[in-house]
This record gives structure tokens, sequence and C-alpha cells, in this order.
């Protein structure tokens, strides 16, 4: 299984593109709060910048406290799926979520990134990738409440 991972965000100027390119190709929006992937400054441009995106929790807590099971895990593991359908917009995953990830548009719709890759390809200096799950990644496990397996 992979996982969506900003792997060298030491080269990221902070143009939003992924962010663009995720709510246009995944959420079917051209906004910035409907992506699943947000950039931002870590003090400035000459600081750097952040992506803020799922990090695969697994067990995920955002799934865990949706009410109505719009949020469940990936199958495969780590990460979640979105039933639009399904969803009552309560909020409740965008809470639960340790790192923030999830983002609620002005209606209470959740955006979550699930980790198709669809945004990489528009990353101008390859700082995002796909990489296997077993791979070293992101820390989690203290983040996340989830006891390392």
């Amino acid at each position: 299984m992979k996982v969506h991972r900003a792997v060298r965000m030491e080269r990221c100027i902070g143009c939003h593109s992924c962010s663009l390119a995720c709510a246009r190709l995944v959420y079917k929006n051209f906004s910035w709060n409907t992506a699943g992937i947000r950039i931002r400054s870590t003090g400035g441009v000459s600081s750097g910048f952040q992506a803020v995106l799922c990090l695969a929790c697994d067990p995920a807590p955002c799934a865990a406290a949706c009410p109505t099971g719009a949020m469940t895990p990936r199958k495969s593991g780590g990460g979640v799926l979105l039933k639009k359908s399904l969803c009552v917009q309560c909020g409740k995953c965008a809470a639960a979520c340790p790192v923030e990830a999830i983002n609620l548009d002005a209606a209470g719709n959740p955006s979550v990134c699930i980790h198709c890759g669809q945004c990489i390809p528009f990353c101008p200096h390859d700082c995002l990738e796909l990489v296997e799950a077993a791979a070293p990644a992101a820390p989690c496990l203290e983040s996340c409440n989830v006891a390392e397996k």
C-alpha cells in the first residue's frame, strides 16, 4: 500500500499548486478550502513551508469519530476513504485529527487526503511522492496517540 508523503519540503516555494490540483481533480472544486493537502508557512518565506496532509494513522482516529460511517479506514491500511453521501457535516472527524489534516468548507463538508497522488505531478519542485507504507514516514505514533505495532 502506498501513502502520500511530503518528503522534500525544503524545496517547497509555497505555490499551492498541489492544493489547487487536489481541489480540482479530487474534490471537483477550485478552492483551497476543498483540498486534501494544504501548504502553510513555517514562519515566513525564508523559513520555509509545511505540507498539512493525512498521515495515514492506523487506526484512524477520524474514522473512529465519524458517527455515520462516512469516513472509513482504507481496507489496505492507513488513511481513510470519504463517502460524501453519508456525511452529516458534524465536524467530528476534523476535531479528532491530531494533525489538523481534515479541512471543513463553509458548509461543513470535510476534505482529506485520500493518498491518490493526483497532486504530485503538479508540484514544480518534486516535494511530494507516494511511498510504500512500510517505508519510514513522518512520525505519527505519538501525535496520533496510537500504540506502536
